[in-house]
């Protein structure tokens, strides 16, 4: 079984360590695809307190199109968006797994919308005064729908 997280252009490093925190919990790996609003050399990684991140297994890819063409030996991507008509609990996870999620600002481009509409979750929202969730909040909410949906197969917890 495989866990990926999958940050397209993410801007905030705050976001992103909360994100790299929870994959490391779930055993999940990391993928952040450039550009990037911040970075990660490791005085900027001390900087924002991120004492974990050395072990989060954390793989940075130049762009999209590098990313989407390893991501059929990842697993199935499942793309989160405020856009999205089906809720992230509908899916079907499976053994082999990519949560895909955008920018803080903008989310997932265009394009993406268009090539994935089958694969576009979303979460619920119930004020109309919320436009979305926190990134790393999704993340984690979508991880642990995951490791939920496992849990029959035996995974160990603690």
């Amino acid at each position: 079984m495989s866990l990926h997280v999958a940050l397209v252009h993410p801007e905030i490093h705050w976001n992103t360590g909360n994100a790299g925190r929870s994959c490391l919990a779930a055993g999940a790996t990391l993928h952040l695809i450039e550009p990037l609003g911040f970075s990660l050399d490791e005085r900027e990684v001390r900087r924002a307190g991120l004492d974990y991140w050395e072990y989060v297994d954390l793989r940075v890819w130049r762009d999209w199109a590098s990313f989407e063409e390893e991501l059929p030996r990842l697993g199935a991507p499942f793309f989160f968006s405020t856009r999205a008509s089906r809720m992230y609990w509908e899916a079907d996870y499976g053994r082999e797994t990519v949560l895909i999620f955008g920018r803080e600002t903008g989310g997932l481009p265009q394009s993406l919308h268009d090539r994935y509409t089958d694969r576009m979750f979303r979460m619920p929202i119930a004020s109309p005064h919320v436009r979305s969730l926190n990134l790393s909040t999704t993340v984690g909410i979508a991880l642990f729908e995951v490791l939920r949906q496992r849990a029959p197969q035996n995974l160990a917890t603690s």
